[in-house]
Protein backbone atom coordinates (compact mmCIF):
# COMPACT_ATOMS: atom_id res chain seq x y z
CA UNK A 1 0.00 0.00 0.00
CA UNK A 2 1.80 3.55 -0.85
CA UNK A 3 1.36 7.05 -0.18
CA UNK A 4 -0.64 7.93 -3.20
CA UNK A 5 -2.66 4.93 -4.72
CA UNK A 6 -6.24 4.46 -4.08
CA UNK A 7 -7.20 0.75 -3.14
CA UNK A 8 -9.98 -0.77 -3.33
CA UNK A 9 -10.65 -2.91 -0.06
CA UNK A 10 -12.26 -6.12 1.32
CA UNK A 11 -12.11 -8.15 4.19
CA UNK A 12 -8.77 -8.54 3.81
CA UNK A 13 -7.97 -4.88 3.67
CA UNK A 14 -10.30 -4.94 7.19
CA UNK A 15 -7.48 -7.05 9.44
CA UNK A 16 -4.77 -4.68 7.46
CA UNK A 17 -6.39 -1.60 8.21
CA UNK A 18 -7.05 -2.46 11.68
CA UNK A 19 -3.24 -3.39 12.50
CA UNK A 20 -2.18 -0.84 10.94
CA UNK A 21 -3.30 0.55 14.56
CA UNK A 22 -0.05 -1.35 15.80
CA UNK A 23 2.65 -3.08 13.04
CA UNK A 24 0.47 -4.79 10.18
CA UNK A 25 1.31 -1.55 7.66
CA UNK A 26 3.40 1.27 7.78
CA UNK A 27 1.97 4.73 8.36
CA UNK A 28 2.02 6.21 4.76
CA UNK A 29 -1.04 3.52 3.96
CA UNK A 30 -4.21 4.42 2.70
CA UNK A 31 -7.01 3.17 4.63
CA UNK A 32 -11.06 2.82 3.50
CA UNK A 33 -13.39 4.92 5.53
CA UNK A 34 -15.68 3.13 8.00
CA UNK A 35 -18.94 3.44 9.32
CA UNK A 36 -20.38 2.85 12.68
CA UNK A 37 -23.57 3.57 14.58
CA UNK A 38 -21.91 4.79 17.95
CA UNK A 39 -24.23 4.32 21.08
CA UNK A 40 -23.59 5.75 24.43
CA UNK A 41 -20.09 6.36 26.04
CA UNK A 42 -20.11 3.47 28.74
CA UNK A 43 -16.74 4.96 31.20
CA UNK A 44 -15.96 8.05 32.78
CA UNK A 45 -12.91 9.54 33.64
CA UNK A 46 -11.30 10.35 36.99
CA UNK A 47 -8.24 13.04 37.97
CA UNK A 48 -5.46 11.87 39.84
CA UNK A 49 -3.60 14.44 42.42
CA UNK A 50 -1.02 15.28 40.75
CA UNK A 51 1.31 14.27 37.48
CA UNK A 52 4.35 14.14 35.48
CA UNK A 53 4.79 16.00 32.39
CA UNK A 54 7.24 14.07 29.11
CA UNK A 55 8.36 15.57 26.58
CA UNK A 56 9.40 13.53 23.72
CA UNK A 57 13.14 14.68 22.57
CA UNK A 58 14.00 14.03 18.72
CA UNK A 59 16.14 10.91 19.28
CA UNK A 60 12.73 9.49 20.78
CA UNK A 61 13.85 9.46 24.38
CA UNK A 62 11.80 11.45 26.51
CA UNK A 63 12.33 14.31 29.58
CA UNK A 64 9.89 13.88 32.34
CA UNK A 65 9.18 16.99 34.52
CA UNK A 66 6.79 18.20 37.51
CA UNK A 67 3.65 19.66 37.03
CA UNK A 68 0.70 20.57 39.31
CA UNK A 69 -1.83 20.03 35.69
CA UNK A 70 -4.23 17.23 36.57
CA UNK A 71 -4.65 14.59 33.81
CA UNK A 72 -7.59 12.63 33.15
CA UNK A 73 -7.65 8.77 34.15
CA UNK A 74 -9.91 5.78 33.89
CA UNK A 75 -11.11 4.44 37.67
CA UNK A 76 -8.42 2.90 39.49
CA UNK A 77 -8.21 0.30 42.96
CA UNK A 78 -5.59 1.98 44.42
CA UNK A 79 -3.98 5.44 44.53
CA UNK A 80 -0.58 3.78 43.04
CA UNK A 81 -2.63 2.47 40.39
CA UNK A 82 -4.25 5.89 39.55
CA UNK A 83 -1.47 7.54 39.16
CA UNK A 84 -0.68 8.60 35.22
CA UNK A 85 1.87 11.03 33.18
CA UNK A 86 1.50 13.30 30.35
CA UNK A 87 2.97 12.17 27.09
CA UNK A 88 3.93 15.43 24.48
CA UNK A 89 5.08 14.46 21.20
CA UNK A 90 8.14 15.07 19.77
CA UNK A 91 6.71 17.85 17.24
CA UNK A 92 4.73 19.54 20.69
CA UNK A 93 1.51 19.43 18.34
CA UNK A 94 -0.36 16.47 20.43
CA UNK A 95 -0.24 15.10 24.33
CA UNK A 96 -1.57 12.61 26.19
CA UNK A 97 -1.94 10.64 29.32
CA UNK A 98 -1.07 7.09 30.25
CA UNK A 99 -0.34 5.39 33.62
CA UNK A 100 3.11 6.41 34.91
CA UNK A 101 4.24 2.27 34.43
CA UNK A 102 3.65 2.40 30.58
CA UNK A 103 6.29 3.30 28.50
CA UNK A 104 5.96 5.64 25.38
CA UNK A 105 8.45 5.80 22.75
CA UNK A 106 8.85 7.54 19.29
CA UNK A 107 10.17 5.63 16.32
CA UNK A 108 11.43 7.97 13.79
CA UNK A 109 11.93 5.31 11.36
CA UNK A 110 8.36 4.33 11.09
CA UNK A 111 6.64 7.07 10.90
CA UNK A 112 5.34 9.08 7.83
CA UNK A 113 7.25 12.13 6.47
CA UNK A 114 7.02 15.09 9.02
CA UNK A 115 5.16 13.18 11.04
CA UNK A 116 5.51 10.63 14.60
CA UNK A 117 5.01 7.35 14.82
CA UNK A 118 4.89 6.62 18.87
CA UNK A 119 4.46 3.16 21.02
CA UNK A 120 3.02 2.77 24.22
CA UNK A 121 3.63 -0.27 26.07
CA UNK A 122 2.31 -1.62 29.51
CA UNK A 123 4.52 -2.40 32.23
CA UNK A 124 5.27 -6.18 30.99
CA UNK A 125 6.24 -4.77 27.74
CA UNK A 126 3.25 -5.47 25.40
CA UNK A 127 2.24 -2.97 22.95
CA UNK A 128 -0.90 -1.67 23.67
CA UNK A 129 -1.76 1.40 21.08
CA UNK A 130 0.33 3.67 18.62
CA UNK A 131 -0.29 7.21 17.64
CA UNK A 132 0.42 8.45 13.97
CA UNK A 133 0.55 11.54 12.54
CA UNK A 134 0.46 13.27 9.00
CA UNK A 135 -1.43 10.01 7.30
CA UNK A 136 -2.64 10.25 3.76
CA UNK A 137 -6.31 8.59 4.35
CA UNK A 138 -8.01 8.91 1.07
CA UNK A 139 -9.79 5.20 0.23
CA UNK A 140 -12.43 3.85 -1.55
CA UNK A 141 -14.83 0.59 0.35
CA UNK A 142 -16.18 -2.27 -1.70
CA UNK A 143 -16.82 -4.66 0.45
CA UNK A 144 -18.89 -4.44 3.83
CA UNK A 145 -19.20 -6.80 6.27
CA UNK A 146 -20.87 -7.38 9.86
CA UNK A 147 -19.64 -5.20 12.47
CA UNK A 148 -20.58 -4.32 16.30
CA UNK A 149 -19.53 -1.31 18.05
CA UNK A 150 -18.75 -2.12 22.04
CA UNK A 151 -18.67 1.60 23.00
CA UNK A 152 -17.73 5.07 22.02
CA UNK A 153 -17.31 8.47 23.01
CA UNK A 154 -17.15 11.74 20.82
CA UNK A 155 -13.90 13.74 21.09
CA UNK A 156 -14.87 17.46 21.24
CA UNK A 157 -10.72 18.68 21.71
CA UNK A 158 -9.78 16.76 18.25
CA UNK A 159 -12.83 18.66 16.36
CA UNK A 160 -11.37 20.22 13.07
CA UNK A 161 -13.83 22.47 10.94
CA UNK A 162 -16.87 21.69 12.78
CA UNK A 163 -16.21 17.89 12.33
CA UNK A 164 -15.67 15.65 15.97
CA UNK A 165 -13.90 12.59 15.71
CA UNK A 166 -14.90 9.66 17.78
CA UNK A 167 -13.38 6.45 19.99
CA UNK A 168 -14.58 3.47 18.75
CA UNK A 169 -14.01 0.29 20.52
CA UNK A 170 -15.22 -2.17 17.48
CA UNK A 171 -15.01 -5.39 15.50
CA UNK A 172 -15.57 -6.40 11.74
CA UNK A 173 -16.89 -10.12 11.64
CA UNK A 174 -15.14 -12.44 8.32
CA UNK A 175 -18.05 -14.12 6.41
CA UNK A 176 -15.36 -16.32 4.66
CA UNK A 177 -13.41 -17.37 7.68
CA UNK A 178 -13.43 -20.79 9.18
CA UNK A 179 -10.80 -20.66 11.70
CA UNK A 180 -11.87 -18.97 14.94
CA UNK A 181 -8.92 -16.46 15.32
CA UNK A 182 -9.74 -15.20 12.06
CA UNK A 183 -13.35 -14.63 12.07
CA UNK A 184 -13.42 -11.20 14.10
CA UNK A 185 -11.31 -8.33 14.34
CA UNK A 186 -11.66 -6.02 17.22
CA UNK A 187 -9.54 -2.36 17.36
CA UNK A 188 -10.25 0.39 19.56
CA UNK A 189 -9.30 4.04 18.17
CA UNK A 190 -10.16 7.27 17.36
CA UNK A 191 -12.35 7.82 14.11
CA UNK A 192 -13.71 10.67 11.97
CA UNK A 193 -16.23 8.22 10.07
CA UNK A 194 -20.00 8.78 9.64
CA UNK A 195 -22.61 5.97 11.05
CA UNK A 196 -23.27 3.26 8.78
CA UNK A 197 -26.60 2.23 7.28
CA UNK A 198 -27.83 -0.91 7.78
CA UNK A 199 -26.27 -4.13 9.29
CA UNK A 200 -22.98 -3.92 7.71
CA UNK A 201 -20.03 -1.80 7.45
CA UNK A 202 -16.71 -0.67 5.64
CA UNK A 203 -13.51 -2.27 6.99
CA UNK A 204 -12.38 -0.89 10.30
CA UNK A 205 -10.30 2.58 9.90
CA UNK A 206 -9.46 4.10 12.75
CA UNK A 207 -7.88 7.92 11.43
CA UNK A 208 -9.02 10.76 11.76
CA UNK A 209 -9.00 14.78 10.31
CA UNK A 210 -6.08 16.58 11.95
CA UNK A 211 -3.36 18.96 9.96
CA UNK A 212 -2.34 18.26 7.51
CA UNK A 213 -3.94 15.70 6.43
CA UNK A 214 -5.24 12.28 8.90
CA UNK A 215 -4.15 10.79 12.03
CA UNK A 216 -4.71 7.25 14.25
CA UNK A 217 -4.67 6.50 17.76
CA UNK A 218 -5.54 3.11 18.60
CA UNK A 219 -4.53 -0.90 18.83
CA UNK A 220 -5.75 -4.26 18.84
CA UNK A 221 -7.90 -6.36 21.12
CA UNK A 222 -6.90 -10.15 20.44
CA UNK A 223 -9.12 -12.44 22.40
CA UNK A 224 -6.77 -15.29 21.65
CA UNK A 225 -3.96 -13.55 23.41
CA UNK A 226 -2.62 -15.51 26.46
CA UNK A 227 1.00 -14.01 26.76
CA UNK A 228 2.70 -13.43 30.07
CA UNK A 229 0.86 -10.67 32.13
CA UNK A 230 -2.39 -10.40 29.91
CA UNK A 231 -5.57 -10.05 31.76
CA UNK A 232 -8.09 -12.76 31.28
CA UNK A 233 -10.24 -11.84 28.85
CA UNK A 234 -10.30 -14.46 26.43
CA UNK A 235 -14.76 -14.05 26.82
CA UNK A 236 -15.92 -11.54 24.70
CA UNK A 237 -15.27 -8.00 24.16
CA UNK A 238 -17.67 -6.66 26.31
CA UNK A 239 -16.30 -8.51 29.27
CA UNK A 240 -12.57 -7.11 27.99
CA UNK A 241 -14.56 -3.71 27.97
CA UNK A 242 -14.88 -4.01 31.56
CA UNK A 243 -11.62 -4.86 32.94
CA UNK A 244 -8.98 -2.31 33.81
CA UNK A 245 -6.67 -2.78 31.38
CA UNK A 246 -9.26 -1.59 28.40
CA UNK A 247 -10.44 1.04 30.95
CA UNK A 248 -6.98 2.54 31.21
CA UNK A 249 -6.29 2.67 27.43
CA UNK A 250 -9.34 4.19 26.35
CA UNK A 251 -8.81 7.18 29.09
CA UNK A 252 -5.18 7.05 27.61
CA UNK A 253 -6.26 7.41 23.93
CA UNK A 254 -9.86 9.56 24.96
CA UNK A 255 -6.93 12.00 26.38
CA UNK A 256 -5.70 12.99 23.28
CA UNK A 257 -5.80 16.82 22.82
CA UNK A 258 -3.91 19.46 20.90
CA UNK A 259 -0.58 20.79 22.97
CA UNK A 260 -0.86 24.32 24.82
Amino acid sequence: MGRSATPTVGFTGAVCLAFILSSCATPQANPATPQETPPAATSTASPPSDTTSTTAKPDGSATSNPTTTPATSAPASSASEADVVTYTTSDGALSFDHPIDWTVAESPDAAAPSGVFVVVNDAAGRQLATLQTNLVTASVCTEKVPYSVINSEPLPALAQAGETPTFRFESRTNPYATDPVKMVTFAYGITSSPDPTGPDACPIAHFFTWPPSGAAFGGIYDPFDTSPGRPMHVDTPEVYAETEEYQKIRAMITSLRPTG
